[in-house]
């Protein structure tokens, strides 16, 4: 499916090990189990996790990476945006220096609603809307500083979630997007539609698989993000309703040459472990081996 010259570029995140940023969300496994378990599939780049979960200062941040011999590829940003800027641009400038310090390519961003988890979201006024247009682009402009690009990601309990929200911002800002497989088909997106619509609009990809008709229960209300994901809304690649060959040929096709972030967002139970999430982690980098797809990682 993809050339040798051009293999992809695979890498991790901690919240496939259940590392949320949301509080009560589960049990969180220490930063060196999760690190040692991508290290033992082969993985040799992830995203930060959420802010402080691993170190903050550079030097440690460094040398804890180093042990594992693994790069930071980018972070994940979540806060609002179309209110109480001066805390977002804070933590932006935080944010961005200790990614740039690190050597990663990118920061993901999110818009926060401002209430706790993802579970539910506001209506924004035409003014807010406004608001987060413009401090998405002072963001990004805050990461340019430090030589970071800025991506949004449509997340679900977001205030950019289903597809006309995510075209609104698309006309209404130049970020590129995170194209997250399985938050967009969540929120009504079908993602290779967008792949395709916005070939140059594709900033940075989050791999994920979803059982579409959980999805749907989430979509209409009948069910809570959170509890849908205990239910097993998130699946290896290959065993949901995502056509994930179809998006990396669409994307690829297309110049796309960022890195894939295989990201199952997991919650585990304090007696949980990390087995499963590798288990199916594994299963994931194998879905992609057997689509005859080079990559860059050394778990495949």
């Amino acid at each position: 499916m993809t050339d040798s010259t051009h293999p992809l570029r695979l890498a991790a995140a901690p919240i496939s090990w259940g590392v949320c940023e949301v509080p009560g969300w589960g049990h969180v496994l220490d930063a060196r189990t999760v690190l040692a378990e991508m290290a033992g599939l082969g993985i040799t780049a992830a995203e930060l996790g959420p802010p402080g979960y691993l170190p903050t200062e550079p030097a440690n941040l460094r040398v804890l990476l180093d042990e594992y011999g693994i790069g930071v590829v980018g972070g994940f940003l979540a806060v609002p945006l179309h209110r109480e800027t001066g805390a977002a641009l804070t933590a932006a400038r935080d944010t961005a220096r200790l990614l740039a310090a690190a050597g990663a390519e990118v920061l993901v961003l999110a818009a926060a609603t401002g209430e706790s988890g993802y579970d539910s979201r506001p209506v924004l006024t035409t003014h807010e809307w406004r608001t987060l247009i413009d401090t998405a682009a002072t963001i990004r402009d805050i990461a340019a500083e430090h030589e970071v690009r800025t991506v949004l990601h449509p997340h679900v309990g977001t205030c950019v979630e289903r597809d006309n929200e995510v075209e609104r911002f698309l006309a209404d800002s130049d970020l590129d997007l995170c194209l997250d497989t399985g938050h967009l088909l969540i929120g009504g997106t079908d993602p290779v539609t967008l792949a395709a619509r916005h070939p140059d609009r594709i900033g940075h990809v989050h791999l994920k698989d979803v059982r579409a008709a959980l999805a749907e229960e989430v979509r209409a209300g009948r069910a809570e993000y959170s509890a849908a994901v205990r239910d097993g809304l998130y699946v290896p690649l290959g065993d949901g309703d995502v056509d994930i060959a179809a998006l990396i040929r669409h994307v690829h096709d297309a110049g796309y040459r960022g890195w894939y972030v295989l990201e199952q967002d997991t919650a585990l139970d304090p007696s949980g472990a990390a087995a499963g999430p590798t288990r199916d982690t594994r299963r994931s980098l194998r879905y992609l081996a057997g689509l005859g797809i080079e990559t860059a990682c050394a778990g495949i």
